[in-house]
């Protein structure tokens, strides 16, 4: 909805300005996963340093998420958008760590 805001500009005559009053209306981007797998080739403290290093997780929710791939074969690092989960999935790749995403149904 549009307010009107009289302003007087020193003719003597009123002037009408259309100002918007209603807040623009935001979209949330739909939340991914970005996934951790287990492999046979990475030491463990450096799966737990490149975590540390690449997402906001503390070192013990590094060690936790890096021994749950471990013993399950896959884990949730962190849920993000779709752009951002991409980014995590390339910056993982570069240190040769095995991440996927998948839409957070």
């Amino acid at each position: 909805m549009l307010g009107l805001h009289v302003t007087n500009q020193g003719s003597g005559s009123d002037t009408a300005v259309a100002r918007p009053t209603a807040k623009p209306v935001s979209r949330m981007l739909p939340p991914y996963k970005v996934l951790l797998h287990n492999d046979d080739v990475n030491d463990m403290l450096f799966v737990v340093e490149k975590v540390v290093e690449l997402t906001p997780l503390t070192i013990e929710e590094a060690i936790e998420r890096m021994l749950e791939a471990h013993d399950a074969g896959v884990a949730l690092l962190l849920v993000t958008h779709r752009e951002r989960a991409e980014l995590y999935c390339e910056q993982f790749a570069t240190y040769e760590l095995t991440t996927s995403i998948e839409p957070d149904a």
